[in-house]
């Protein structure tokens, strides 16, 4: 289930690809921390260390849109509100569990790294290009 930042991922933006090669490392260390009974504490770690890069991340992503006056910043920004909003239910689903089951790992999937990879295939490259076109 990790992720191998490859050219699919490159949006042409340093300051994103550079914080994409991070976010991605993060991503793949949650996904090995949370394979099915794997320790409950290790998963619930793993997931806040993604989460503080995750907000800094975003942080730096939304100001660089309104320092170029990205037309779709306001749904780029609900975009990162619903990925913010599926790890908390994830911490939560960890939280109730005795540590990752073969659900939660299927939500993470779902929730992190398909989601991590169709925004930044979609919607982080079109960012990208906007800035360019500048």
């Amino acid at each position: 289930m990790n992720i191998e930042f490859n050219e699919s991922l490159i949006t042409g933006n340093e300051l994103i690809d550079t914080q994409h090669r991070e976010l991605i490392e993060r991503v793949n260390k949650l996904t090995e921390d949370c394979a099915a009974g794997k320790e409950k504490n290790s998963a619930i770690r793993t997931l806040d260390f993604l989460m503080d890069y995750v907000d800094f991340h975003f942080s730096a992503e939304e100001k660089l849109q309104e320092e170029n006056s990205y037309p779709l910043l306001d749904a780029h920004k609900k975009q990162h509100e619903h990925f913010a909003g599926a790890v908390d239910s994830l911490r939560e689903m960890l939280e109730e569990e005795e540590g990752p089951s073969d659900a939660f790992v299927a939500a993470v999937k779902k929730n992190v790294v398909d989601w991590l990879l169709n925004h930044i295939q979609v919607w982080d490259k079109q960012v990208a290009e906007f800035i360019r076109s500048l």
